[in-house]
């Protein structure tokens, strides 16, 4: 099958994404890097041909930030189920949010994260 993460042809991407990380990328990065919910996340991993913003590998789980280009037209919207049905086929969970939803209610995103975590964890 060939290996699935962080893909050796990806690293010079994966590091360009890490460094020009958007401003909701930041203000979600800064709150779960360094295991602040409890469980550690990685940020711009590779996952078979795609690039996750946020994937913690303990848990099963991606999280995506999704800027205005996600839902610009059709394909667009086709590529993210793709992208999400793949993940969900190596039994990855999927969590989406809006880049508006990070910069004007981030405690409410973390208190999705924070259930799903505390979910997982508890199963």
């Amino acid at each position: 099958m060939g290996r699935i993460f962080n893909r050796s042809g990806q690293k010079a991407f994966r590091r360009n994404l890490r460094r020009e990380l958007t401003e909701p990328e930041q203000r979600l990065w800064r709150r779960l890097r360094a295991g602040q919910l409890g469980t550690k996340f990685r940020r711009q991993h590779g996952i078979g041909p795609y690039i996750a913003d946020f994937y913690c590998a303990r848990l099963k789980l991606v999280i995506e930030i999704d800027g205005d280009s996600h839902f610009a037209d059709d394909d667009a919207i086709r590529h993210d189920q793709l992208r999400d049905d793949y993940f969900v086929s190596l039994n990855i969970r999927v969590l989406r949010f809006t880049n508006r939803e990070v910069m004007d209610n981030i405690d409410g995103v973390l208190t999705v994260i924070s259930a799903h975590i505390n979910t997982v964890v508890v199963q």
